[in-house]
């Protein structure tokens, strides 16, 4: 990707998108008549203002890791949403970073929920290849326009894009076809540990019980315009496993020279043999014991899902986008789909132990940490597993590791025939797409705090445009494309305005 010097013109970026032909068939094409029209006609004119809001936005990145801007990152929050339209917004205070809260009363009979997260992931400003905090529109051979930095696509992006079609409802003078309710958290990108919290709070709880569905603002297009439909997302279980000498009671209680390991056990050696035994001799598959009782297999229907998928989606192309030559086990594509939705997982984020700066530096490290997280599919639990896994260390000889769970939350489904999901699959239909439907989403995100009881809603992420990169360098939203099939930043706030009155 190359700097981009000058923006195209309004209309180069239309008619090279296709947003232009879009936009104006939108309003033909479905009812609603001259108020979709209306709104609709806005977009174009709210662009530069859609996007001075977000590039603003990832100006100032919450990291809950690392406790940045808070009560900074909150407040925007709350500002941004006042700007849209909501009333009654709110910090949610809990035991960690606050919520917040908004609603959006148009006095319409469907009240739809609006799951936001305003916290992003760490990031090394020296593996980016421009500022990760100045949201610069960049290049991108074959694509289009983009804009790069931190929480451009997850989900920053996206919900901007939201709040852009709030904004052109404002414009145009015109009510929103369905009530809104605003629930965001600053702590996703740390398992979400006190997201209960919020949700349980007696308004956001009261005004939850009257939605009829949650909706997950989305860049859903791949760069070939396809897109799939997550009927749900599997759990996570995010922890740290620390050997130490201080706990095991052998070897170093400080870091010691290291030719002393022939004669002082090393607790780093001592975590490698702990971490070895979590997966069989593959290297791959999870040893913990009963690690799989609770999984529910797949359903015929959701392996017809999935053999539909490998059948038209590309394998090169997601491998080229992976950046991987082979599948584990050298499995076939088809295989190997069926593997990444249905199977739990055990991976290792990272290791830390000892010194890890330029050169070498001959010590014994006292302590070694491994980040561990667990993808969980329905019917496990995050509570269930976590200690599936304490037993397992114990049992094996590892007690004394200190398992620290830092966040993480249970599996999430949502049925194919509820409200939510056929209004979305209405509304992709209606603009053009088919789009692939999945069991659910390798990732996680907390939605099960409102598929679960008491809530039991419908909770899916719904939205055209495409951006890449979530949690690694030079991540990106598109923002001009010059791909017809794939929506820039106009063509995704358009679609959450259709989806809005396909909600109605």
């Amino acid at each position: 990707m190359s700097d981009t010097q000058d923006r195209l013109s309004r209309r180069h970026f239309l008619e090279a998108s296709g947003a232009a032909a879009l936009l104006a068939a939108w309003p033909r094409a479905f009812a609603a008549g001259g108020d979709k029209a209306a709104v609709l006609a806005q977009i174009p004119r709210l662009h530069e203002e859609n996007l001075k809001r977000l590039q603003a936005w990832i100006a100032l990145p919450s990291i809950a890791a690392e406790d940045r801007n808070y009560p900074q990152g909150p407040e925007l929050m709350a500002e941004l949403a006042r700007q849209a339209g909501f009333s009654d917004v709110k910090l949610i205070r809990t035991s960690g970073k606050p919520g917040v809260y908004g609603r959006l009363d148009a006095r319409a009979k469907t009240t739809l929920a609006v799951y936001f997260m305003y916290d992003v992931k760490q990031y090394v400003p020296e593996e980016w290849s421009s500022p990760p905090l100045e949201g610069r529109l960049v290049e991108h051979a074959g694509l289009g326009t983009v804009c790069v930095g931190r929480g451009a696509v997850n989900q920053k992006g996206p919900q901007n894009s939201f709040l852009g079609a709030l904004h052109a409802f404002k414009a145009a003078g015109k009510p929103l076809p369905v009530n809104l309710m605003l629930v965001a958290e600053g702590e996703e990108e740390i398992g979400s540990p006190h997201f209960g919290e919020i949700t349980s709070e007696p308004e956001v709880f009261a005004s939850l019980r009257r939605c009829q569905g949650v909706l997950l603002p989305e860049a859903q297009q791949e760069n070939d315009g396809s897109i799939e439909v997550d009927l749900g997302a599997k759990g996570v279980v995010e922890l740290e496993l620390v050997s130490s000498g201080e706990h095991w009671g052998r070897g170093p209680v400080k870091d010691i020279h290291s030719s002393l390991e022939a004669q002082v056990d090393s607790p780093s050696w001592h975590l490698v043999q702990a971490l070895n035994t979590l997966v069989e001799s593959d290297g791959h598959t999870p040893a913990v014991e009963g690690f799989f009782e609770r999984a529910r297999p797949l359903t015929e229907a959701q392996r017809q899902m999935i053999h539909a998928y490998a059948a038209q989606v590309s394998e090169e192309m997601i491998k080229r986008q992976y950046g991987v030559q082979h599948w584990a086990h050298d499995l076939p594509w088809e295989e190997s789909l069926v593997r990444l939705y249905s199977r739990p997982t055990i991976n290792i984020e990272g290791l830390v132990g000892g010194y890890t700066g330029p050169g070498g530096k001959t010590v014994l490290p006292h302590r070694a940490v491994a980040k561990i997280d667990m993808r969980l599919v329905p019917d496990m639990t995050a509570a269930d597993t976590l200690a599936k896994l304490k037993a397992h260390l114990a049992k094996h000889g590892f007690g004394d590791i200190e398992v620290n769970m830092t966040g993480g939350y249970d599996p999430t489904q949502t049925a194919l025939d509820s409200g939510l999901a056929q209004a979305i699959l209405r509304t992709y239909h209606r603009l053009g797409y088919t789009p692939q439907v999945m069991p659910r989403n390798p990732g996680s995100w907390p939605g099960y705090r409102f598929t679960n009881a008491p809530l039991s809603l419908p909770a899916l992420d719904f939205g055209l445009g495409h951006g890449t990169g979530a949690h690694a360098p030079d991540e990106y939203y598109l923002i001009e494309s010059k791909q017809p099939k794939v929506q820039g930043l106009d063509g995704a706030v358009a679609s959450f305005v259709e989806f809005l009155y396909a909600m109605a």
